[in-house]
């Protein structure tokens, strides 16, 4: 298989809910008139919490500066695992826990932390820009490393990592953060880019005004039900992870769905905050479903990770989850 080392320099932020009036003329031209703008790598991600964004550098220009805004200290890289050559954006996803044991747990075995964004269409490993000589040493066996360059994959260089190169000692696995599993089941799907206009009001009641009354009432009492919606725009392609009730707010036909109208249910991951120094979290979860097999969307966020599996499988995923954090 390649790895493909990708050309956007990238930023991963956290908007807080009671700034995110400040940028939604950003955000609303980074979504839906990107055109307009350089931006090739855009992500937005609304969870009970905050607003995560995951952008390029050209697309966070847009955004003003405020103290509402807190930024990851570093650069992040995007990896995309390609299965039989082609395009990253175009090929059918890998699926996170069928790169497991092959990129995921060797990462965090060298103390290389990630930053995970699964799409409707594929999967996106982001690492830190300084670690990647070290991703590229330890991957390099595995895979057939090439970088995009001006739209063009050409092979990778190794950086300097094979002369004199100490390899790190193995680290130990952190123990596994708390779980929970909301009430919610989500939906990945997408939309052609053509068909964007026509609902754009919808998405942006969606992205930015639908977090009130009107929305909680909705649920009753159903304090396990949680806010998630993710909208990402990535080289043209648009991926979006939806609970089933906000899904049925869409016009027929204008959505991308499964023949099967599969339904996914989320692990949450973290008791609190997780940070970006810690490695390993996504390893513990995606190595035991990769183990029994299970499908799994991933989605990293500034303060909290969120697993989707398939709605059938959720009893038995926090079950194995559950054993492998008393095992540690």
């Amino acid at each position: 298989m390649e790895l493909h080392i990708l050309e956007h320099s990238l930023k991963v932020a956290s908007i807080e809910k009671e700034g995110i009036q400040i940028c939604t003329h950003g955000l609303i031209k980074l979504a839906f008139l990107a055109s307009k703008t350089r931006c090739k790598f855009f992500s937005l991600t609304e969870t009970p919490e905050d607003y995560t964004i995951i952008v390029d550098e050209e697309g966070f220009k847009e955004l003003p500066q405020s103290e509402h805004i807190s930024v990851a200290d570093a650069t992040w890289l995007a990896l995309n695992v390609v299965s039989g050559g082609g395009n990253a954006s175009n090929s059918q996803p890998i699926g996170v826990t069928k790169i497991a044991k092959s990129v995921i747990a060797p990462l965090a075995d060298h103390n290389i932390s990630v930053f995970m964004l699964s799409t409707y269409q594929t999967d996106y490993i982001l690492v830190r820009e300084r670690d990647l000589p070290m991703v590229m040493h330890t991957l390099s066996s595995e895979f057939t490393l090439l970088r995009v360059v001006n739209g063009e994959t050409v092979a990778a260089h190794n950086l300097g990592v094979t002369n004199g190169f100490v390899k790190p000692k193995l680290v130990p696995r952190p123990i596994i953060h708390p779980l929970s599993s909301p009430s919610n089941m989500f939906c990945v799907t997408s939309l052609d880019p053509d068909t964007l206009p026509s609902v754009a009001t919808l998405l942006m009641d969606v992205m930015f005004y639908s977090g009130g009354s009107k929305e909680c009432g909705a649920f009753g009492e159903d304090s396990s039900h949680i806010r998630f919606f993710s909208f990402s725009l990535i080289e043209g392609y648009i991926s979006l992870v939806m609970d089933e009730q906000t899904t049925q707010r869409f016009p027929n036909n204008v959505l991308f769905t499964s023949a099967s109208g599969e339904l996914w249910k989320m692990v949450r991951i973290g008791g609190q905050p997780l940070g970006f120094d810690e490695c390993g979290i996504v390893a513990q979860i995606s190595e035991p479903l990769a183990t029994a097999d299970i499908p799994a969307y991933y989605i990293s966020t500034f303060k909290f990770d969120h697993a989707l599996v398939p709605e059938e499988n959720i009893q038995s995923v926090i079950g194995a989850l559950r054993t492998e954090s008393t095992t540690q």
